[in-house]
């Protein structure tokens, strides 16, 4: 029988990896996503508003995928509007897929969010032991992850399917216009250094500094999505899922300026935050487009500097523990020095940074 995977928000960071690596393990893959145009020509493209329950229903009637890949989710104002809007847009899409009883399976990508609270209290108050593992239960405050994980849930106990939720660390890949992506934000930030001749400084916490962390390239989670879909003892679990490596900024800081062949600020301690530094660089960018022949000219298409901000401010060591899936025969392996130079590599091919 054809495996025929539905991809969710197909055009993001872990969309688009995750298309990638179904296309070469012969899948026949539709996309969901808000410009299906861009989706690569074997993709069968998908276009609808999750948010809106009748037109999701239309747009997914004669859609009868086998697996289902949840791989996005909508920015809101406020942590309860996150949480109502997030959760609709899981109903609405299993909702309209239930009639056909094509699906065995669903998968959602969540984050450490899940561990750290969201981002009206990330990192506050009393958090699990790290490294972060999969049994710890879920803090006692409002997540729209946990809404959208409910939602999962409660259709695959209605429907019959079976159901893996991964939790990725930061996510390293390519992608234009998504809301969470530091390894472009990163890109862009040191080719402006090196463009104005200004410094290169590590924009975070004297804690991310210095202690351990981790990070998940895209490929390697698009390698855990669909090993979970393959793999009976995988079914009805949730995962952490990293590169299987750890490292300090002080560090990787190091190789990122080298990459880009310029020299790494010293570090005093002080907070830099992106937001900041970066408030009044679309003009800047807009000319270095036009001088390199970029493709993107809009700094807005690629940065995100406000989640960079979240990630390298937090105040206390992060990382997560990736024994579960290991046990279970998910043994796979990248480097995160090679996961950014490869994304910096990607982005000057593909004339998105000089």
């Amino acid at each position: 029988m054809t495996q025929k995977a539905l991809v969710v928000g197909a055009t993001g960071i872990t969309g688009s990896a995750l298309i990638q690596q179904l296309l070469q393990e012969g899948w026949e893959v539709h996309g969901l996503a808000r410009n299906p145009a861009a989706l690569p020509s074997r993709v069968h493209g998908v276009s609808a508003d999750l948010r809106d329950a009748q037109a999701t229903r239309a747009a997914l009637a004669d859609l009868r995928p086998t697996h289902v890949f949840i791989t996005t989710w909508s920015r809101q104002a406020s942590e309860a509007e996150n949480i109502r809007v997030n959760a609709a847009m899981v109903r609405h899409l299993l909702d309209a897929l239930q009639p056909a009883g094509s699906v065995q399976h669903v998968a959602l990508v969540t984050g450490l969010k899940h561990y750290l609270g969201p981002f009206e209290a990330y990192a506050q108050g009393a958090l699990p032991q790290t490294p972060f593992r999969e049994e710890q239960p879920r803090l006692p405050i409002e997540n729209f992850y946990y809404a959208q994980e409910d939602e999962v849930f409660a259709a695959a106990a209605r429907d019959g399917f079976s159901w893996s939720v991964h939790r990725p660390h930061t996510v390293i890949g390519a992608a234009v216009g998504n809301a969470m992506n530091m390894g472009t934000t990163l890109a862009v930030y040191a080719s402006l250094c090196k463009r104005s001749g200004r410094p290169f400084y590590f924009p975070g916490s004297l804690a991310q500094w210095n202690g351990l962390t981790d990070m998940t390239d895209a490929r390697q989670l698009a390698r855990q999505l669909v090993w979970a879909t393959q793999t009976p003892v995988a079914a009805n679990q949730a995962f952490n899922i990293v590169n299987g490596d750890v490292f300090r900024w002080s560090w990787m800081w190091g190789r990122i300026a080298d990459w880009f062949g310029i020299e790494a600020a010293p570090f005093t301690g002080e907070l830099r935050p992106l937001e900041r530094q970066m408030a009044d660089d679309a003009a800047l960018w807009v000319q270095l487009a036009i001088e390199q022949g970029l493709t993107e000219p809009d700094i807005h298409r690629l940065v995100s500097p406000w989640h960079t901000d979240a990630d390298l401010g937090r105040p206390v060591e992060v990382m997560t523990d990736m024994s579960k899936s290991r046990r279970l025969g998910f043994l796979d392996y990248q480097p995160s020095d090679d996961a950014f130079f490869d994304l910096f590599a990607t982005l000057r091919a593909q004339r998105l940074i000089p």
